[in-house]
């Protein structure tokens, strides 16, 4: 089993890049993992426009090749970053198929919620990717509590994702 966080935050090490790696961390404690990568795209973000880039396409093998894909994004006017935008860019259509996703985006309310659902599922379905669970809006200013919300997403979320995943939910 692969898993992948991708972080479309342009901050190095941001908090949206903790809370994917933690969400992924809660998946992996269920599955037979071989193998996690955590992809923090502000540390390509210069050379997302060089085409060819080698460095760049492991990258995209990488997400591709994945069973599992947390994405993460901060919420920018109201939907994901551009950033993450350039890197999906460079997958054709169904280019993400055969790999199940985990949208995630941050946001400092929940004005923009929903755009977890009407913005980033879309964009994830739209390259084949399959989105069997709800994504998790993380409202910032409950970093302090990151356990709990993650371990309440996850018991909402827990038996379609791991369905989808190929294992049967237990308990």
């Amino acid at each position: 089993m692969r898993i992948t966080v991708l972080t479309g935050n342009p901050k190095p090490d941001s908090r949206t890049r903790r809370i994917v790696d933690a969400l992924a961390s809660r998946v992996a404690d269920e599955l037979p993992v071989a193998e996690v990568a955590s992809i923090d795209l502000a540390g390509v973000a210069d050379r997302l426009f060089r085409w060819p880039d080698a460095g760049l396409a492991r990258l995209t093998t990488t997400v591709a090749d994945s069973d599992l894909l947390v994405v993460g994004s901060p919420t920018y006017k109201a939907t994901y970053t551009g950033l993450l935008k350039a890197f999906l860019d460079r997958y054709p259509n169904n280019g993400l198929a055969g790999v199940c996703a985990v949208p995630v985006m941050t946001g400092s309310s929940e004005v923009h919620a929903l755009a977890v659902e009407t913005a980033l599922r879309p964009l994830l379905v739209e390259l084949g990717a399959s989105v069997p669970s709800r994504g998790l809006y993380f409202v910032m200013d409950r970093m302090h509590r990151l356990d709990t919300v993650l371990d309440d997403w996850w018991q909402a979320n827990r038996a379609p994702l791991l369905a989808a995943l190929g294992r049967v939910p237990t308990g």
